[in-house]
């Protein structure tokens, strides 16, 4: 069992089961609230979790630990988080969360697009396929006849 949990695969596919939670209770959340204010509620559960986490399991760290272009990185991808947690809401407050989270989901495309122009990343034939399914396969879920 132990050995599962060292998989990031068991952990990605955790992700998603948690994400498509996130957008179900997310959905009906969001029906009486404002997205913003929901987002912020949102925030505030996370903050107290990952404190939690990191108290029970000895995480935490000193800032110092932290290296200037980490600090720079981190900072930018928790205001990329902010905009995209800020964005889905607003999408799931008007449309349907079988339709929002598909095309937020879109982010998988977009990821081994910016891995391989940023990061150097080299995806084969196979994975640009896969990649190409995952973005039609958005866009067929998401379209309303």
């Amino acid at each position: 069992m132990k050995l599962a949990f060292a998989s990031w695969q068991i952990w990605a596919l955790l992700a998603a089961f948690f994400a498509a939670l996130t957008a179900i209770f997310a959905k009906v959340g969001v029906e009486n609230v404002g997205s913003d204010f929901a987002t912020f509620i949102r925030t505030i559960v996370i903050l107290v979790a990952i404190a939690a986490i990191l108290t029970g399991t000895g995480g935490w760290q000193g800032l110092s630990t932290i290296s200037g272009k980490s600090a720079v990185f981190l900072t930018l991808s928790g205001l990329a988080t902010g905009a995209s947690w800020i964005c889905y809401f607003r999408a799931l407050k008007i449309g349907a969360a079988a339709q929002v989270a598909p095309i937020d989901k879109m982010s998988v495309v977009l990821v081994a697009l910016f891995g391989v122009m940023f990061l150097g990343e080299k995806l084969t034939l196979a994975n640009w396929l896969g990649v190409g399914s995952i973005a039609a396969g958005a866009v067929l879920v998401a379209y309303k006849a």
